[in-house]
């Protein structure tokens, strides 16, 4: 592959003034298109040490508006990038729409850099292989545009570089000990990068290999790619529709076989709440101690009772090591990206506990049902899901999730009762009654959300709500459950 690569390629001076001047007026006129379509757009550069990558960012960047892009230089993970699933300091560093990104190595540094220093160690890169292809497709299908270019030189180019900029005082410092040893592995990088392009060259995200010799062609290839890839930023790869009927006919729902009659009794109550609460707290300082992060997941109807059981769960817990984080519909920046980055950034650190009241699945839940997201998203959405909650795990996220159950007529009672009460009054709202004469939309959409997100590694738990004591110990009961186990897998 990368012997295709034709390193002697040039251009004349005249070749590369005329085609230059065309290119700096027809990107600053693509870049206004993109803000005003409101498509991101990710440019990636990898590339040889010495390659030029600075030299050619310097000049495609030179006639854009600065206010609409910014440049990420991407370096090893911090400790603290650490404590987070790999992917997640990428989601935090995304373009909001109608802006660009630029990044001086990317997320692909796990698969060169990492892998290489490792000894190739085929198991890590092959799952990171697949991280990457499914981070750079779920944005794509969201209508971002993404362009990776490789800046290709030999061997013999770069150690003629290396001992050029070592010559320098003022640039000595750039030919550092990881650059030597770039050089000195040349070929496993080499044999690094071909993987990677066969791997992640992908229609919605293609690799262009640059020819680097010449700065001057470098520097056309990339305008003209990146300008080629722009051209029509609105019909940039539209997601296929997917042909089912609308209404399909009521089936059997897993809501159907909840049996809302379970209760606890007061006498009970009390002492199993004590106990339980005891023990996550005994297994919250376990997590931090093993650095397993946790993430639970609350949905439910309306006035299910999420706040109060929330409360119970969270009690006893030191305060320094959970968080509490509630979703409303998306506003300001977040509607400017996509709609897993502001669940993303939210995640718990190692061994930290983090309660999402609502979370991604709103996507599938009222965003479906009240018609702010298209057949077309929503229904992409379970897959987006499942692949998000597989990310979370194999980083060795614990993660939990409850829908939490009443009837229609509990409901109602429950409504009437905050109505009723000056002191709770707040808690009932107009789009509280809206969503209920949905109730029926609601429990297809909840239904279909239970059966196609509930994975053997994040199932959910549907939790007989009516009776709130019941709830407040099957979820603490569930939690206490799944977090010790997974301690003890660690462990044992």
């Amino acid at each position: 592959m990368l012997e295709t690569v034709d390193l002697k390629a040039k251009l004349s001076k005249e070749e590369y003034k005329g085609t230059m001047e065309a290119l700096d007026l027809q990107l600053p006129a693509l870049h206004r298109g993109l803000h005003t379509a409101g498509v991101p757009v990710l440019i990636v550069f990898e590339g040889w040490d010495a390659a030029g990558k600075g030299t050619v960012l310097s000049r495609l960047l030179q006639p854009l508006d600065p206010r609409g892009f910014k440049v990420y230089t991407i370096k090893p993970p911090t400790e603290e990038e650490r404590f987070y699933p790999p992917m997640w300091r990428f989601w935090g560093n995304l373009p909001p729409d109608g802006t660009i990104g630029i990044y001086d190595r990317s997320w692909y540094r796990q698969v060169l850099e990492e892998y290489v220093e490792s000894g190739r160690d085929k198991a890590p890169v092959d799952a990171a292989y697949e991280r990457i292809r499914v981070f750079e497709r779920q944005l794509t299908d969201n209508g971002a545009i993404v362009v990776k270019f490789f800046l290709h030189i030999s061997k013999k180019e770069q150690a003629k570089r290396f001992k050029k900029l070592e010559a320098d005082l003022a640039f000595a410092w750039r030919v550092g000990d990881a650059e030597r040893r770039q050089h000195r592995c040349y070929d496993e990088y080499a044999q690094a990068v071909e993987d990677m392009v066969r791997e992640t060259s992908t229609p919605n995200a293609p690799w262009t290999l640059v020819p680097a010799t010449d700065e001057r062609f470098a520097r056309v290839k990339v305008a003209e790619t990146l300008a080629a890839a722009l051209v029509n930023p609105l019909a940039a790869r539209p997601p296929a529709r997917i042909n089912v009927p609308p209404d399909a006919p009521r089936r059997t729902s897993p809501l159907d076989r909840v049996d809302l009659t379970e209760t606890a009794s007061a006498e009970d109550y009390g002492a199993a709440l004590a106990e339980l609460q005891a023990e996550l707290r005994r297994l919250q300082h376990l997590c931090y101690k093993e650095r397993r992060p946790v993430a639970i997941v609350y949905e439910g109807w309306d006035a299910a009772g999420k706040g109060g059981n929330i409360r119970r769960l969270v009690r006893d817990l030191d305060p320094r090591g959970y968080e509490v984080v509630p979703f409303a519909a998306p506003e300001g920046d977040e509607k400017r990206h996509h709609y897993l980055w502001r669940f993303w950034r939210a995640l718990p650190k190692a061994g930290h506990l983090t309660v999402f009241d609502r979370s991604w699945y709103g996507r599938v839940l009222v965003e479906r049902v009240e018609g702010f997201a298209s057949y077309v998203e929503w229904a992409r959405a379970y897959r987006e899901i499942n692949e998000f909650e597989a990310d979370l795990v194999d980083y060795g996220m614990v993660v939990i999730k409850f829908w939490l159950h009443i009837s229609k007529e509990e409901q109602l009672a429950r409504f009437e009762a905050r109505q009723n009460a000056p002191e709770k009054r707040w808690k009932i709202t107009d789009e509280d009654w809206r969503n209920r004469e949905r109730w029926d939309e609601y429990w297809q959409a909840v239904s279909d959300m239970v059966e196609r997100t509930s994975t053997v590694h994040a199932p959910w738990t549907i939790v007989e709500g009516d009776d709130k004591r019941h709830a407040r110990l099957k979820t603490l009961r569930t939690v206490v459950e799944r977090v010790g186990a997974a301690l003890s897998s660690r462990t044992g």
